[in-house]
């Protein structure tokens, strides 16, 4: 796993960062398709599309400080069609 070639200073840092925002994205879809509510729904989606951001960037740092482009290109690539998929959601509950 990429998360693994982190330097030992990054493990317990930016590693831990990247995990909590990964779950963050579908604990928040989860949570607000919970509530059962448009706007509450809407409002955790926004939520969530914001943490695949969080996440974009903490890809990019990884990529320009420890590992290289062609292990992090998938994962960058995921995080893309996650984010239209958010971004389409968000705009089928407009009102």
């Amino acid at each position: 796993m990429v998360l693994t070639e982190l330097p030992i200073e990054e493990k317990f840092g930016l590693q831990s960062q990247i995990r909590r925002c990964s779950v963050s994205i579908p604990s928040n879809i989860a949570e607000g398709a919970g509530r059962n509510n448009k706007n509450e729904f809407y409002q955790f989606l926004g939520i969530a599309f914001g943490s695949t951001y969080e996440l974009q960037t903490q890809l990019l740092l990884i990529d320009l400080n420890f590992i290289s482009e062609a292990k992090i290109a998938p994962l960058k690539e995921l995080l893309t069609e996650i984010q239209k998929m958010i971004y389409s959601l968000k705009e089928s509950l407009k009102l």
